[in-house]
């Protein structure tokens, strides 16, 4: 049986649709194939990367692509987690089962936050909110 393509987008593929797919990957990486990639590539956001590997997926070793990257890759699931991607999904990913998911941005509220524990502890949230989706729902989603 053939692993199923999962690709999770966001505006600039570098939090939450990598977080997701360090997630993915733990989870369900013996069963699925897992893609991240976002509008814009912004590169990767290293407070992401710290909270995952606190705790304990290392997501260092992925990277920040433009979705166009994969227009050759036969995606079975899009899972949009922002607005701003769900709403400019680019038409040859509409081909896959579209979901769309929406987190928080953790860049954003970490702008508000008084600290830098505080701006980790947003962070934090997002990556267990993204955790408990692909843990629990993820399977359910994939046709």
């Amino acid at each position: 049986m053939s692993k199923k393509n999962v690709l999770f987008l966001c505006t600039g593929n570098s939090c939450r649709s990598q977080m997701a797919e360090g997630w993915a990957r733990h989870f369900h990486g013996d069963t699925i194939e897992v893609y991240s990639a976002g509008i814009e590539a912004h590169g990767m956001n290293s407070n992401a990367m710290q909270v995952m590997k606190e705790a304990g997926v290392d997501i260092s070793g992925q990277s920040s692509k433009l979705a166009s990257t994969l227009s050759d890759v036969p995606l079975d699931l899009v899972i949009t987690v922002c607005g701003h991607a769900d709403e400019n999904c680019p038409a040859f990913l509409t081909q896959a089962k579209l979901v769309h998911v929406g987190f928080d941005d953790p860049p954003k509220l970490a702008k508000q936050a008084a600290s830098e524990q505080e701006a980790l502890d947003q962070y934090r949230r997002v990556r267990d909110e993204i955790r408990d989706f692909v843990r629990e729902r993820l399977a359910d989603l994939i046709p």
